[in-house]
């Protein structure tokens, strides 16, 4: 990225960040209406503890809410959100392959480096949303080995292919991957006793965090960029396992961001 680039995205950051923050709004205020419960995740959280908003750098909002509560979420967001903001899903959005949901505001735009430009899904500036669910009672060395080579085989085979032999063999390679993980994923599920961790769905979590679940809930609330918004009621252990010394600032070369490029109002 070219120096005129990160200057670009510095100087709209902010309206970025309040489109965002409208957005969490909103969705706070249906899911409070309808009873669902959702916390702050992630480096949003982290911004929350550390600087009572935004980390400064960054450009994006993680919620999470629970897994049981995914299909009436998607239902109630298609019927109460305003007109502007879209639910995105792969269900929702043809051309859409990720499997993390989104709201989107379709009035702006907003471009990260693995967009694809052949493929028509909506690309505004979003939130992200992280269904949460009961993990088996795993080493963190084992949940993080299985998770990690399930989201990257799951990735590689999502992406578009020029065949080739080679391609041909990594296909089979990391479809064999990505069985082998699933099929261990799910005998964890069945003899390991649950209740103590949660996570997110395992093709969300590359990284293979878990979270103590008494970190989670009940759930508490926390300062965001001077409104209140659900949090985990422990977001010291919570931010901890999943960044270890959160208080410490990184380097300024591992401040990244995610957009290569945005529009706040088309």
């Amino acid at each position: 990225m070219t120096e005129e680039q990160k200057a670009y995205l510095q100087r709209n950051l902010h309206n970025v960040q309040e489109k965002e923050l409208n957005i969490l709004c909103i969705v706070t205020d249906i899911c409070n209406r309808n009873g669902i419960e959702y916390w702050l995740d992630g480096g949003t959280l982290l911004g929350a503890v550390r600087h009572k908003g935004f980390i400064p750098w960054d450009d994006d909002i993680d919620i999470c809410i629970k897994d049981t509560d995914t299909k009436r979420f998607i239902e109630i967001m298609q019927r109460e959100l305003p007109e502007n903001l879209f639910l995105q899903t792969s269900e929702t959005d043809a051309y859409y392959n990720l499997s993390i949901m989104k709201i989107r505001d379709n009035n702006s735009l907003f471009i990260e480096f693995c967009d694809d430009f052949t493929r028509p899904y909506h690309k505004g500036i979003y939130i992200d949303i992280f269904p949460m669910t009961d993990y088996p009672n795993v080493s963190k060395k084992f949940c993080h080995w299985v998770t990690g080579g399930y989201c990257k085989s799951n990735t590689i085979l999502h992406k578009h292919h020029l065949y080739s032999i080679r391609s041909v063999a990594e296909l089979f390679w990391f479809g064999m991957k990505r069985a082998c993980t699933s099929l261990l994923w799910r005998i964890a599920n069945i003899f390991c006793k649950k209740g103590t961790y949660y996570a997110t769905l395992i093709e969300n979590n590359g990284l293979g965090f878990m979270h103590r679940k008494d970190a989670v809930f009940p759930l508490s609330t926390i300062s965001f960029e001077g409104k209140e918004f659900s949090c985990p009621n422990n977001p010291d252990i919570y931010l901890t396992e999943q960044y270890g010394n959160y208080m410490q600032l990184p380097p300024e070369d591992k401040r990244d961001v995610h957009a290569i490029f945005y529009v706040p109002e088309l």
